[in-house]
């Protein structure tokens, strides 16, 4: 079943399609010869990082990709040198681990060869439990990445762990 309208909401209809009749879906996509591969929602999977645009779910599969880690949310945090930061919310598998084991440099060693320095994280917070979710099973990242990267402010936070480059003036 496709889309067709909004119902009593002409207005809201006519900017929901482009000018060739196609749903506006807000995904970023990017084509390599047949194959589609969706690379995010423009509001809030794209960060912005250093004239670089990074999908946050290319890192947020590798970083599940990693034995120990349970949850991941990456999102993009306001940064003055770079843009926007890559910032990572993790929760471990053995929720005993104590929460300080997981450092920055850690995370980013283990990710050196699956992910571009660019795309390696420069935050990381790690939290015990289950991510908040929604109704339909996604994690409420406008939400979470405020509350748990607070920007401005994140430097302040004692639970972020932040990463920074030798040349960075931070």
């Amino acid at each position: 079943m496709n889309f067709s309208r909004y119902l009593f909401d002409d207005v809201a209809t006519a900017n929901a399609f482009d000018k060739q009749g196609f749903f506006k879906t807000g995904d970023i996509a990017r084509r390599e010869g047949d194959n589609y591969f969706i690379l995010g929602r423009a509001s809030q999977d794209i960060i912005k990082s250093g004239g670089y645009k990074i999908s946050a779910l290319d890192i947020e599969r590798e970083i599940l990709a990693l034995p120990y880690v349970s949850e991941v949310m990456v999102v993009g945090v306001a940064d003055e040198e770079f843009g926007e930061r890559v910032a990572a919310l993790v929760t471990l598998l053995d929720e005993e681990a104590e929460s300080e084991a997981l450092t920055i440099a850690q995370l980013r060693e283990d990710l050196r060869g699956r992910l571009v320095g660019y795309k390696l994280p420069t935050l990381l917070r790690v939290v015990k439990g289950d991510l908040p979710k929604t109704a339909s099973g996604k994690v409420l990242k406008k939400k979470l990445g405020l509350e748990y990267f607070p920007s401005p402010g994140w430097g302040n936070v004692s639970q972020v762990r932040a990463w920074h480059s030798p040349n960075s003036r931070l």
